[in-house]
């Protein structure tokens, strides 16, 4: 399956609405990791990924998540994922992401 990504920009609560879907991994994290950081340098806000149609993530991905959390942290907000799916949730649990992203729908809660 192939990677998309959509944005929007929510007024309220004021954050960025991010949509994946597909796989995420080394052919297409650079493109989301720069997407990402585009949107909080634009407008410095939350991000909230709803994840219930994004079906794989490999390492490259997780890594490109954690650079956009740290530009997130420079403007001292969060990134929230919403209904990851159980593999996927068991995979942020094992690398304990976890405890640094916010995760919110789980379906293994």
């Amino acid at each position: 399956m192939d990677f998309s990504m959509t944005s929007k920009f929510s007024e309220n609560p004021k954050c960025w609405l991010i949509n994946i879907e597909g796989e995420v991994d080394i052919f297409n994290s650079a493109e989301m990791k720069t997407k990402l950081i585009e949107l909080i340098e634009e407008n410095p806000v939350d991000i909230r990924i709803e994840c219930k149609n994004l079906s794989y993530i490999d390492s490259t991905g997780l890594g490109a998540l954690i650079a956009v959390l740290k530009k997130t942290k420079e403007y001292e907000k969060s990134i929230y994922f919403q209904n990851l799916k159980p593999g996927l949730s068991k995979l942020f649990k094992i690398t304990n992401l976890d405890k640094v992203f916010v995760i919110e729908g789980d379906l293994d809660e």
